[in-house]
């Protein structure tokens, strides 16, 4: 539980940097939060992600939605996030098969995964 907590933090953390644009704009977040995960439903992946979720909605009292985009090799749900607005809104879960193994499985890529996204914590190893 701890890892759990520690993970929660760290993603707080990045995602209010990421999401701050200038004093002048509202507390973030002011809207819900999505986390796009590129596994099914009810996989471990899954289960640590809905529970980060929950823990994340009671802290950040907005609502995180965990979104289940599977489908080619986890580029559809990676893809997503490469292409969401760059505001803290969308946050990604990945691992290496998303990234790594994606990247070099395809002659060309639909995206970089080392130049189109921003770590902003470790869940687990």
């Amino acid at each position: 539980m701890r890892f759990l907590r520690s993970a929660t933090v760290l993603m707080i953390a990045a995602s209010m940097v990421c999401g701050h644009a200038s004093a002048a704009q509202a507390q973030y977040p002011e809207r819900p939060i999505r986390i796009i995960l590129p596994f099914l439903a009810g996989s471990s992946s899954d289960n640590v992600v809905r529970m980060l979720g929950a823990k994340l909605t009671e802290r950040l009292r907005q609502p995180v939605i965990v979104e289940n985009r599977v489908g080619g090799s986890t580029i559809i749900g990676t893809d997503a996030v490469v292409r969401a607005a760059p505001d803290g809104y969308t946050i990604g879960f990945s691992n290496s098969s998303s990234h790594a193994i994606s990247a070099l499985m395809r002659a060309k890529p639909l995206f970089d995964p080392i130049k189109e996204n921003a770590p902003i914590g470790i869940i687990g190893n």
